[in-house]
């Protein structure tokens, strides 16, 4: 076949799997066209505000809402106690985390408004409605709560001590899980027998998510249908219909959950939150839609906080620098209250990655999982896993330099050799393929490691030191759930495809109508995406845990498969030919061994036109499918970072940053180096400049952009990239998932490179956020000062 005169072979060579294709929603989106939760105006709308405590901790005695009902535009002023007599149910954690001895962790009952007390400060105790915004926000002024202080604990270490004040009556030392991974004789045993034993306190720092959009919601309750229909920016329409169903203890069929663009989530916008059940309450008894928006120090409070995890990190290792057991013991802070599934980060989601991609024999992980009075902690990009690589990447760092090896050949000598795969790992995870050595070497020569030791004496010369640092990472990501493949073929001529995951921001369109193209030879351009209306789903797992190519991508392949089978049989009544010598490929139906052929997009279009057809026959290429879910993938990869340190100001500057990745099959290399590029600035972020701080009283004092530093374009260096690919086994398209690596892959060697900076002071260690003031304190202190 003559590729250059082919419209298929050439489609493909543009918009076909491993193609660089722009994504499809940008153009909208840079316009200012696209259409957030915020832009939903529904005729005769409320508005609605949220009064939240500015205690962080205390006996709520009373709320007066008097004078606030009587000022000018006000609908309705409502407490929990009026949201419990409706009946409304309370906000679950998902997923619940067994202690160690087998037992249920502990889940306190928790409320849409607080009734009983305050946990943090933010927690919501009423909800104002007006006919205008301006109106409702001078009537939330106008409330008055009754609050008893009482002491208050931010952090999760000092929160289990014995006299810490108690966040919930019914769970004993603020400890509502006691998490134990691990053979602790075995594994005490192996230190007892070491060479060498390696020990860190290492703190993953909380997080404010942050995201570009805060959280806005409709809510519209339809009595003459009882029918209840949700706008707001979510992870996935399927699962929010059914948790909202659940919250307002209503079938599932009523709810209805619409969703437009999402300015962002990372976890954060993933279920439920306890302002939602009032949009509802309101609505139903003004018989008239309620909008609510947050604004920016509101979802500072309000907004889940991500990671805030302390541990006492150990690694044991023989004689050579071969890893004998490593164990984790430690602190996670979940907030004021159980997020969605605040409690797996430190528990499970450390334990399943702290193997990264070493052969460990021996794995412990032992965390108490504590309340204190601050916002929850829920997801944040890798939940667990940037974590539990930074924490194994540091020890190994820090091992190497203790024992006078070479960090890169520590690192070699205890790399899962390719021949070993499938691997099971000490944390119970079967690792299906990964070739690390080849592609730690193929990094080192991207950044040019042998050319550092020249640039060090380069930075040096202008009074600045230079360090380099290693992050070899793996991820274990979320297992796919079951996960909608639709492929609708549109009177206009448009192939629609409707799955459930969700896109908040990055770029399914333009990947999953790269998989139709590739599999159907459907026209890229006339490829649609449908994924945020609730009322078109039969499954859907939404977006998270680095798994939507996994779940809709399969899902897709399954539904393209589908289609084959049914415009085989409609074929062969156009083409008058058995079904058996139909053939399917590049986008046409052909008679084997002839020229007759037509086309799939041909074959749509006389279906429009009234085609006849025996009642055998399929009378559509519609196709609903539900992919069934595959195991977890295991994208892993090498970052080699490194920074320049102002000993006289502690300024901490990213200089040189290359990373090599294996994603397994790449769908679109331009948008796969775009989710690593976001990763990445976010783990800088993380291991910079961004802290959360409390005071003794658990009032937030970075609570805006002024006192909270988030990473800025010029605090990241030109990334240089390239990939080694190894196809995944475990799902159709080989893909091993991509959307939170680059936040594992940077924390480490951010942090690796700047100790190894600042080693010349004789400083084996700093923890994240090494701000100005903190690496410019840890040198002072070093030099006796």
């Amino acid at each position: 076949m003559n590729v250059q005169n082919d419209p298929q072979s050439l489609a493909l060579m543009k918009f076909g799997i491993g193609q660089p294709v722009p994504r499809q929603e940008d153009p909208t989106l840079l316009k200012g066209q696209g259409r957030y939760s915020d832009d939903i105006s529904l005729p005769n709308a409320a508005h609605a505000v949220i009064v939240r405590s500015q205690v962080a901790h205390g006996v709520l005695k009373g709320i007066d809402t008097e004078d606030a009902k009587k000022m000018p535009g006000v609908l309705g002023v409502w407490t929990g106690a009026d949201l419990n007599a409706a009946g409304y149910g309370p906000l679950k954690t998902l997923i619940p985390v067994p202690n160690r001895d087998g037992s249920p962790m502990k889940t306190p009952t928790r409320h849409s408004l607080a009734t009983d007390k305050v946990r943090f400060v933010g927690d919501p105790v009423a909800v104002v409605v007006a006919e205008t915004l301006a109106q409702a926000k001078d009537a939330a002024e106008t409330v008055m709560l009754d609050i008893d202080t009482l002491p208050a604990v931010t952090d999760a270490r000092a929160g289990a001590e014995a006299d810490a004040p108690i966040v919930f009556d019914d769970v004993p030392g603020n400890i509502c899980l006691d998490f134990q991974s691990g053979d602790s004789a075995k594994v005490a045993e192996a230190f007892a027998k070491a060479a060498h034993v390696t020990r860190l306190r290492l703190v993953s720092n909380r997080i404010v998510v942050c995201a570009m959009e805060p959280r806005s919601a409709t809510a519209h309750y339809d009595a003459a249908n009882d029918h209840y229909t949700f706008y707001a920016g979510n992870q996935g329409v399927f699962g929010l219909k059914h948790q909202m169903a659940d919250l307002l203890k209503i079938k599932p069929a009523q709810m209805r959950v619409l969703t437009g663009n999402v300015g962002g989530s990372f976890g954060m916008k993933g279920s439920p939150y306890p302002e939602y059940a009032g949009l509802f309450h309101a609505s139903k008894l003004l018989g008239r839609p309620v909008k609510w928006t947050d604004d920016r120090s509101g979802s500072f409070l309000s907004d889940q906080h991500g990671r805030d995890h302390d541990f006492d990190a150990e690694l044991a290792l023989d004689k050579e620098g071969r890893f004998l057991a490593v164990r984790l013991t430690g602190f996670a802070n979940v907030g004021g209250y159980l997020a969605n599934v605040g409690p797996l980060m430190g528990s499970m989601g450390v334990t399943r990655n702290l193997a990264a991609i070493y052969r460990t024999p021996l794995i412990e992980v032992a965390t108490k999982v504590a309340f204190t009075n601050t916002s929850p902690v829920g997801a944040y990009r890798g939940a667990g896993r940037p974590e539990a690589n930074y924490f194994m990447e540091r020890l190994i760092d820090t091992a190497a330099r203790e024992m006078g090896i070479d960090s890169v050949e520590m690192r070699r000598r205890n790399h899962i050799r390719p021949e070993e795969m499938p691997y099971k790992t000490a944390s119970g995870t079967t690792y299906d393929s990964g070739e690390f050595t080849t592609l730690l070497e193929k990094a080192l020569k991207f950044a040019d490691v042998a050319g550092f030791g020249a640039r060090k004496v380069e930075s040096k010369a202008r009074g600045k030191l230079r360090g380099l640092g290693i992050g070899d990472y793996l991820e274990v990501t979320a297992p796919p759930m079951k996960e909608m493949g639709g492929i609708r073929f549109e009177p206009n001529g448009d192939v629609t495809i409707i799955t459930g995951t969700l896109d908040y921001g990055q770029g399914h369109w333009s990947a999953f109508a790269q998989v139709l193209t590739e599999k159907l030879g459907v026209p890229f351009e006339r490829i649609r995406l449908l994924q945020g209306d609730s009322d078109e789903l039969i499954a859907g797992g939404g977006t998270g845990g680095s798994k939507s190519m996994m779940a809709s991508g399969a899902a897709i392949v399954e539904a393209s498969e589908k289609v084959v089978e049914r415009g085989k049989q409609i074929a062969s009544i156009v083409l008058e030919a058995a079904v058996a010598d139909i053939e399917f490929a590049s986008g046409n139906f052909t008679i084997a061994g002839t020229d007759r052929a037509v086309s799939l997009i041909d074959l749509a279009e006389q279906l429009r036109g009234g085609l006849k057809l025996p009642p055998e026959i399929p009378a559509t290429l519609d196709v609903k499918h539900v992919f069934d879910a595959a195991p977890s993938a295991f994208p892993n990869g090498c970052h080699i970072a490194e920074v320049e340190v102002d000993p006289d100001t502690g300024v901490v500057e990213v200089v040189k940053y290359t990373f090599v990745n294996d994603f397994g099959v790449v769908i679109n290399p331009l948008l796969v180096n775009g989710q690593a590029h976001g990763g990445i600035v976010q783990g800088i972020g993380q291991a910079l400049c961004e802290a959360t701080v409390y005071d003794d009283e658990g009032q937030l004092l970075s609570g805006s952009f002024m006192d909270y530093a988030m990473p800025r374009a010029t605090d990241a260096p030109l990334f240089v990239h390239d990939f080694h690919s190894v196809p995944a086994t475990t799902n159709p398209l080989g893909a091993k998932g991509c959307g939170e690596a680059g936040c594992a892959g940077a924390l480490p060697s951010v942090m690796n490179a700047l100790v190894d900076a600042l080693s010349e002071f004789g400083i084996k260690h700093i923890d994240m956020p090494a701000t100005p003031e903190r690496v410019w304190r840890a040198i002072q202190q070093a030099q006796g000062r």
